[in-house]
């Protein structure tokens, strides 16, 4: 139920800075898919900031507000920074290569992690304020019936697809991503063969690896 308050705050912090599209978490994310109650709860937090608080009459509500407008310069100050940072290093793709970015994820993530555990950072009902639980919350469960049907589904699609065009179409998409091609053509091919996502991802696989960090 904390979790209600603390996407009301994003969600308005989000409004507050100008966001062109919004989504906020049902409070049950955490456990696993939403219910259906949580989830209409999550749309109400939504109605309720653009149609009850007001904050929508506003183009800027904190109306040059010299805390954000110092938080926003310094923002953009360290995004400009990391940018001249990535291209002396010879861009993107080669930072990707070297680990750059996913490294200081990894860092940051770390950093995070630490700063909880020692308290520097509270989450309430995580590192402070916490009690024993004395509810378990309802979570949605998935009728195991949905899963055969969607199998049933699957096979019955594979089945009806024309296999020479599909066999095609997986092998364009190989010798693209093999050559170093532009990848956009041969995947819609692909698409339009009747080629699932997961065969597409597979092919690429096959010829790419999967990434291990």
């Amino acid at each position: 139920d904390t979790n209600v308050v603390r996407v009301t705050l994003q969600a308005l912090a989000a409004v507050f800075g100008g966001t062109q599209s919004l989504h906020t978490n049902s409070r049950d994310e955490a456990l696993g898919l939403p219910t259906e109650d949580a989830a209409t709860l999550a749309l109400r937090t939504q109605q309720i900031i653009g149609n009850e608080s007001g904050v929508t009459e506003f183009v800027d509500p904190f109306g040059g507000s010299y805390a954000i407008e110092a938080m926003t310069d310094q923002l953009e100050a360290d995004a400009k920074s990391m940018i001249e940072t990535i291209e002396k290093k010879g861009g993107v793709v080669s930072c990707i290569k070297e680990g750059f970015q996913q490294d200081m994820i990894q860092k940051a993530a770390y950093e995070y992690q630490k700063g909880i555990e020692s308290k520097e950072h509270i989450i309430v009902g995580l590192n402070q304020f916490n009690e024993q639980a004395t509810t378990t919350p309802p979570v949605l469960e998935i009728d195991p019936q949905i899963e055969s049907e969607q199998v049933k589904r699957l096979e019955a699609f594979r089945q009806n697809r024309d296999s020479q065009k599909w066999e095609k179409a997986k092998k364009a998409l190989t010798t693209a991503a093999t050559e170093n091609h532009n990848l956009m053509p041969s995947l819609f091919d692909a698409v339009k063969s009747h080629m699932t996502l997961g065969e597409i991802s597979d092919t690429l696989v096959g010829v790419f690896g999967r990434y291990r960090p």
